[in-house]
C-alpha cells in the first residue's frame, strides 16, 4: 500500500497535531513512571537522575539529524514509523529489564558490579527515549516552518497527559504504572497513521501493543522475574520478610504507594527508653502495624492501648510535654501513623487537634474497617480535631492556641537514608514553621519535637538545634532559660521550648523524668557545660573523615578526647554515688563525642560562639529555612574534592554526591552532542550559517531557564501541595499548557518579533524576580485552601510566567525555519535539550547551596542573557549560502 505524501507545513489535519501531543504526552507520562518505580523501589532521586536521559535522548537525536539530515528528510515516513512502532515495547521491555539488574547505591564502592548496574539502568532508560524523541526531531523536521503550532501540540499535549498521569496513580499501582504511558503511546500512534491514510500502520501498532501489554503482564509470572523490584534496604523488604507478615492495607495514589502489615516480628519502639524492658508490668504484643509509603517505613500505627498497657507511653519520647501539663489542649503537627495523638489522648489532653497533610493516610484511617477497629476509631474520637494539610500552615494562620504542640517523628526512619534522596523539602522544620508553632502556644505552653538521632557523628540533629535557637530569637532575645533537651544515644533527641521559660520546679521534674528513662540531660537552664572537650572533638571529627593516617575512631578513647573522664567527673550510671552525682547542675559525664558535642552545641547557641563551631565542622549545619529546606546534602561544597577518595565514609551522602556527577557527566556530553555537528559539517555547512555562537547562547539559555524554572518551582510548590508527586505533576501541567499556548500565540507575532520578543523577555525576568522574592507568602496562604482549590489556584500562579515563557523557543524555532538554516535548525533543538539536562542537574545543587530563590534567580536571568543573543538567530543566509541551502529545503 502507497502512502501518499503529506506536507506537514500546508495545513495537516487535526489528527496530526493529536497525535504529536499524545506521543509527547507519554513522554512525559513515562518520565513520571519511572520516578514513581524508582521511588518504590529504590530511591526517587535515581528516578530523576534516570528521567535527565529524556533530554539526552533529544541531544543525540539532533545531532544524528543534523548529520544525516538529507537521509531523514527523504526516508521521513519511514523514519517516524520506526520509531512509533519502537517506542511503546522499548518502554515495557526496557522497564522489566532494568527491574533485573537493580542498582543499590549503598554498595557503590565495595561493590564494583554496581557501577555497572547503574550504567544498564542508564541505557536501559535511554533507549525508549531515544525511539520518543527521534519520532519528534523528524515531525519537527518536517514542519519547522509550522513549528509555532506543532510546538503548541507538543507542549499542551504532554503538560495536558502529565495530569493525566496523575489521576493514573489512583488506578495503576507503581508496578504496573508504565501502562499509562503505553495507552498514551498507542492513540497517539493510531492517530499518527490516521493522519498519514496507513491502515496497516493502524494494524501494526495495535497489534505491537497488545503485545507489549502481554509482556508486561505475562511474562514476569512465567519466568518468575518481579515487574518491580524493591531493594532490601527499602524498608517494606524487611517486613515482607516476616514469617507471618500479612499487609492488611494497600492503596495507590499520586500521594504514594501505602501498605500496611502486621507481623509479630514487627517492633516498632520510636525513642522507647531501654528501661521499659524492666519496669513495665505488661508490654504491649503486637502494638503496631507498619506503614509503608512507597516503600519507606515503618511509621509505627498504634494500637488502641488497654489501661494496663498505658504507662508503655511514658517510656516514649513524646511523653515529655505531659510531664508538666495535665488535661492540656494539644495540637500535633502530624498525624502519620498517630502515635503522639494516641500519647495526647491517654495522657488526658482535654482536646486534640490532628493535622496531616496527605490525605491517603486520612483516607485510610477514615475509612479502613479493620484498621479503624485496630486504632479504636481514633480520628472519629469526640475529643479529635482533624485538620487535612499541613499543621504549619494550619498554626500560621488560625488565632487558636495550645498548651501542647507535639513534631514527633514526622519522618518514618530519620531524616537521611543510605544512598537516599539526597534532597528532599522538610517545610515542616524549617525556622518559619517553629516561629509559628512558638507563637501558637498558649501562656505556660510547651513546643515539643521529637527527631531521629541516629548519626555518628551528628548532623540533622545540629540544624535542628540552630534551627530551634534561631527560631525562639524571633520571639526574643534572651532564650537561655526557654530550652529543655534530652536524647538517648543513636535513637533520638527531644526539644522543648516554652515561651515564658522553665521554672526550676519544672526543670526537676523533667530532669527527674529523664534520669528515669536513662536518656542523656543535653541542655536545661542552669546546666553547666565544660566546652574544654569542643577543640578535640572538632579534630577527632574531621580527622575521621580526612586524615591522611588511619582513620581516627571517633568513639573510642583518647588521651586528652572528650571521652577522657576527669578525677572529678560524676560517676557512671550505676555506679555508686551515681544518683547523687546527677542531682546537680552538671549532667554525668559524656559517654561519646556526639553527646558532647550536642551539650556544647546548645551552650554556643544560647551564649554565642555557634557559628565558629559551625564554621569549624566537618559537616553543614546550617539551620533549614522555607528557602533551604534540607536537612541533608552535609557535605561543605569546598570539602567535595577531599572526600572523592574516601566515599566510603559517607554512604549517606553518596546520592548528593551523585547530583554533582551528574551535572559534570551532563556537561560533557552536552559540549560533546552540540559541538559534534558543527566539527562534522564546518566546510560544508556551519562555516556559512551567521551568527553560530549567538544562536547557541540563545537555545543554552532557554534550555537551562525552562528547566531551571520548571523543576525549582517543584520544590516551591511543595509549601501548599505538600507532597512531591503531585507538585510535579501539576507544575509539568501548568509549564507545558501555559507554555503551549503562548507558543500558540508566538506565530501571532512572528512579523514584529525583532521589536516584540526584547518586550517578552524583560517582563519573564521581572516576573521571575518577582516570584523568587514573594511567591512563598502565596504559597503558604494556598496551602491551606481545599486541595482542588489549592491546584487550581497554583496553576493560575503558573500562568503568567509560562505563558510568556512559551514565546522564545518557537519563535527562534520557527525563525530559523524561514531562513532556511535547515541544520541549523535541528542543531538548535539538541542545544535545547542538551542543556536542559545540565539544567535539571544544576537545581538541587544551586537550592542546597544558595537557596530556591537563587534557583528561580538563575532561570531569569538566563532569559534575560538570552535578550542580546535573540539577535544572532535574526541574521539571515548571506546570499551565496543560499543556493546551497535551498536544494536541502526541497
Amino acid at each position: 500500500m502507497t502512502v501518499a505524501p503529506v506536507d506537514l507545513d500546508d495545513r495537516p489535519p487535526l489528527t496530526f497535531y493529536l497525535s504529536v501531543g499524545l506521543v509527547a504526552g507519554s513522554i512525559i507520562a513515562l518520565q513520571i513512571g519511572i520516578m514513581r518505580v524508582f521511588s518504590v523501589g529504590s530511591w526517587s532521586h535515581f528516578g530523576s537522575l534516570v528521567v535527565s536521559l529524556a533530554m539526552f535522548g533529544f541531544g543525540l537525536t539532533s545531532a544524528v539529524m543534523c548529520v544525516g539530515k538529507s537521509w531523514f528528510e527523504k526516508r521521513w515516513l519511514g523514519s517516524v514509523k520506526a520509531a512509533l512502532l519502537a517506542f511503546g515495547p522499548l518502554m515495557v521491555v526496557c522497564n522489566l529489564a532494568a527491574q533485573q539488574v537493580p542498582f543499590n547505591a549503598i554498595f557503590l564502592i565495595s561493590d564494583p558490579m554496581q557501577k555497572w548496574r547503574l550504567l544498564a539502568n542508564f541505557v536501559l532508560y535511554f533507549l525508549p527515549f531515544l525511539a520518543g524523541a527521534l519520532y519528534l526531531g523528524v515531525v519537527f523536521l518536517k514542519a519547522k516552518k509550522s513549528f509555532n503550532r506543532v510546538y503548541f501540540a507538543d507542549m499542551v499535549g504532554s503538560g495536558l497527559c502529565g495530569l493525566s498521569v496523575l489521576l493514573a496513580l489512583y488506578v495503576f499501582t507503581p508496578e504496573n504504572i508504565i501502562m499509562a504511558p503505553l495507552l498514551l503511546w498507542l492513540a497517539g500512534g493510531v492517530l499518527w497513521f490516521v493522519s498519514m491514510g496507513d491502515r496497516r500502520g493502524v494494524l501494526a501498532i495495535v497489534v505491537v501493543a497488545i503485545l507489549s501489554a502481554g509482556v508486561h503482564y505475562i511474562v514476569p509470572g512465567a519466568l518468575g522475574i518481579p515487574k518491580l523490584a524493591v531493594s532490601d534496604y527499602k524498608g517494606v523488604a524487611y517486613a515482607r520478610k516476616f514469617p507471618d507478615a500479612k499487609r492488611t492495607y494497600e492503596r495507590a495514589s499520586p500521594f504514594g504507594y501505602m501498605e500496611m502489615y502486621s507481623s509479630s516480628y514487627l517492633h516498632f519502639a520510636p525513642g522507647l527508653s531501654d528501661n521499659a524492658a524492666f519496669n513495665l508490668k505488661k508490654f504491649p504484643e503486637n502494638a503496631y502495624l507498619g506503614l509503608y509509603i512507597d516503600s519507606d517505613g515503618p511509621s509505627g500505627v498504634i494500637k488502641d492501648l488497654t489501661d494496663e498497657e498505658v504507662a508503655y507511653f511514658r517510656f516514649l519520647p513524646m511523653y515529655y510535654p505531659y510531664v508538666l501539663k495535665k488535661n492540656p489542649d494539644t495540637f500535633v503537627v502530624q498525624f502519620g501513623g498517630g502515635i503522639s495523638t494516641e500519647v495526647a489522648l491517654k495522657e488526658g489532653a482535654s482536646h486534640v487537634t490532628v493535622a496531616e497533610g496527605n490525605p491517603a493516610i486520612l483516607t485510610a484511617f477514615r475509612e479502613d474497617k479493620d484498621l479503624r477497629a485496630f486504632t479504636g476509631d481514633i480520628l472519629n474520637n469526640p475529643k479529635v480535631s482533624v485538620i487535612d494539610y499541613d499543621g504549619r500552615l494550619y498554626v500560621a494562620h488560625t488565632k487558636n492556641r495550645y498548651d501542647v504542640i507535639d513534631l514527633s517523628l514526622a519522618d518514618s526512619a530519620g531524616l537521611s537514608q543510605p544512598g537516599g534522596f539526597a534532597i528532599v523539602e522538610k517545610y515542616a522544620y524549617t525556622e518559619e514553621a517553629m516561629t509559628a508553632y512558638m507563637r501558637a502556644l498558649k501562656p505556660g505552653g510547651v513546643l515539643a519535637v521529637t527527631l531521629w538521632n541516629k548519626e555518628e557523628p551528628p548532623k540533622s540533629i545540629l540544624k535542628l538545634y540552630a534551627t530551634m535557637a534561631a527560631a525562639a530569637r524571633q520571639l526574643g532575645p534572651d532564650i537561655k532559660n526557654k530550652f529543655y533537651v534530652a536524647s538517648a544515644y543513636l535513637s533520638t533527641t527531644t526539644v522543648l521550648y516554652k515561651q515564658d521559660g522553665f521554672t526550676t520546679e519544672e526543670i526537676a521534674k523533667l530532669n527527674e523524668h529523664t534520669k528515669a528513662m536513662s536518656f542523656d540531660e543535653i541542655y536545661y537552664p542552669g546546666i553547666n557545660i565544660d566546652t574544654a572537650p569542643l577543640k578535640q572533638i572538632l579534630s577527632d571529627y574531621h580527622d575521621q573523615f580526612f586524615s591522611t593516617g588511619p582513620a581516627a575512631d571517633s568513639t573510642a578513647p583518647a588521651e586528652g578526647g572528650a571521652k577522657d573522664a576527669e578525677p572529678n567527673d560524676p560517676p557512671p550510671p550505676g555506679a555508686p554515688g551515681a544518683e547523687a552525682a546527677g542531682t546537680g547542675n552538671t549532667p554525668a559525664a559524656a559517654l561519646v563525642p556526639t553527646t558532647t558535642l550536642s551539650r556544647i552545641a546548645w551552650h554556643t547557641l544560647i551564649n554565642g560562639g555557634w557559628q565558629k563551631v559551625a564554621d569549624d565542622y566537618v559537616f553543614d549545619t546550617r539551620l533549614l529555612t522555607n528557602h533551604q529546606p534540607y536537612f541533608a546534602a552535609y557535605i561543605k561544597v569546598k570539602d567535595l574534592l577531599a572526600f572523592t577518595d574516601r566515599l566510603d565514609t559517607v554512604q549517606d551522602e553518596w546520592g548528593y554526591l551523585l547530583l554533582w556527577a551528574t551535572l559534570g557527566i551532563a556537561a560533557i556530553f552536552a559540549v560533546t552532542l552540540v559541538l559534534f555537528p558543527v566539527i562534522f559539517g564546518w566546510r560544508t555547512i556551519f562555516s556559512r550559517y551567521p551568527g553560530k555562537a549567538g544562536t547557541m547562547l540563545y537555545f543554552l539559555c532557554l534550555g537551562l531557564g525552562y528547566i531551571i524554572i520548571e523543576v525549582g518551582m517543584i520544590s516551591h510548590f511543595v509549601l501548599a501541595l505538600s507532597n512531591a508527586t503531585v507538585s510535579a505533576s501539576v507544575l509539568i501541567t501548568g509549564m507545558l499548557v501555559f507554555s503551549g499556548l503562548g507558543s500558540f500565540a508566538s506565530e501571532r507575532f512572528m512579523a514584529t518579533a525583532r521589536t516584540t520578543m526584547p518586550k517578552i523577555f524583560l517582563a519573564i525576568f521581572a516576573i521571575l524576580v518577582f516570584y523568587a522574592f514573594f511567591i512563598d507568602y502565596a504559597l503558604d496562604w494556598i496551602g491551606a485552601l481545599p486541595y482542588a482549590l489549592r491546584i487550581a489556584l497554583c496553576l493560575a500562579l503558573l500562568a503568567p510566567p509560562a505563558f510568556l515563557m512559551g514565546f522564545p523557543m518557537p519563535t527562534g524555532m520557527t525563525t530559523l525555519g524561514r531562513l532556511g538554516k535547515d541544520h541549523m535548525f535541528l542543531w538548535a533543538w539538541g542545544v535545547n535539550g542538551c542543556f536542559s539536562v545540565i539544567g535539571a542537574a544544576l537545581v538541587p545543587i544551586v537550592a542546597t547551596s544558595f537557596g530556591l530563590p537563587a534557583v528561580v534567580l538563575v532561570g531569569a536571568f538566563a532569559y534575560l542573557v538570552a535578550l542580546p543573543a535573540f539577535f544572532s538567530v535574526l541574521k539571515p543566509l548571506p546570499s551565496s549560502a543560499l543556493g546551497s541551502a535551498r536544494p536541502a529545503v526541497a
